[in-house]
């Protein structure tokens, strides 16, 4: 066994240690109480609903890991978020979310430490704990930017109908309606209109809608619709203008992006295109000057 190697089991040996001699102490120090306050009735119903609800910390390790983590990092309310934002899919839930970044955290310096022989490469543990988080918001923002796709049709699609006499619940309703195939924010809507009927009030839906997507341009669309709610003003209005100004913003981003493409096509022409040029051009005269003489 080399030195290294013998090193590497042994910080190995010393992180599983620290982590388990923390958990011990926590659980000393913090023994979790026994409430049944009639208070308490709410958070209980709400962690029972939660899918960390699943951890058995009395009876796996690698959950009462997990408990620590979450708990320590107060990492429920962010991971729930990212959850929701992704579209609340079934798999991942925000507890194998949890997960995934454990196991990452713990991989990654392993992987690193065999590959370079460097024990030191523990400390990319922190760097393995938010890796995944990359992947999600990748998700995240592919799935916002498929919401903004068809937005402003949306709107106008809703400003027509609101204009003909129905109000805006009627008209999402006419949208999902006449909708062939429902986009990712016909989806959404629909979930706000089932709300609705489950008994949350107008707002309490369409803000739902707005955090669900995390969009800037679907909150104020919202802002919108409650602001002609409370204040009684005319939303057809609203809606047209706010819809121009969409479709303004767009342009405007798509002319810059354009802008932009000639400045960025310089690196892969110096990367790839260029030294290919240059060989195609030099190499003859460098086998003539290899051989002993030049074409000239």
């Amino acid at each position: 066994m080399t030195v290294n190697t013998y090193i590497i089991i042994m910080l190995l040996i010393a992180l599983f240690g620290a982590i388990a001699t923390a958990i011990a102490v926590y659980q000393l120090l913090c023994p979790v109480e026994e409430k049944s306050d009639i208070a308490d009735l709410e958070a209980k119903q709400i962690k029972s609903t939660s899918s960390f609800a699943r951890l058995r910390p009395n009876e796996r390790f690698m959950d009462r890991v997990a408990l620590f983590v979450l708990e320590t990092f107060k990492l429920q309310k962010p991971l729930e978020e990212m959850h929701m934002l992704m579209g609340s899919p079934a798999k991942p839930q925000p507890v194998d979310i949890l997960y995934y970044k454990i196991y990452s955290a713990i991989a990654l310096p392993i992987v690193l430490m065999i590959v370079f022989g460097s024990p030191l490469l523990i400390v990319t543990a922190v760097l393995g704990f938010y890796l995944p988080d990359l992947k999600y918001k990748g998700e995240i923002q592919k799935r916002q930017a498929d919401m903004l796709g068809n937005f402003a049709t949306t709107v106008d699609l809703t400003a027509l109908i609101i204009e003909s006499g129905l109000d805006y619940m009627t008209a999402f309703e006419r949208i999902i309606k006449i909708a062939k195939q429902k986009t990712l924010l016909e989806v959404e809507i629909e979930k706000t209109l089932n709300e609705t009927k489950l008994g949350y009030s107008r707002r309490e839906a369409l803000e739902r809608l707005a955090a669900r997507t995390g969009v800037q341009d679907i909150r104020s669309f919202v802002g919108l619709i409650v602001q002609s709610d409370e204040l009684g003003t005319s939303l057809v209005d609203l809606l047209r203008n706010f819809s121009t100004d969409l479709r303004f913003r767009r342009l405007n981003k798509a002319e810059k992006l354009a802008a932009q493409a000639s400045t960025k096509m310089l690196i892969p022409l110096f990367i790839f295109i260029f030294p290919v040029v240059f060989i195609l051009i030099l190499a003859p005269m460098i086998a003539d000057f290899m051989r002993g003489g030049m074409p000239f």
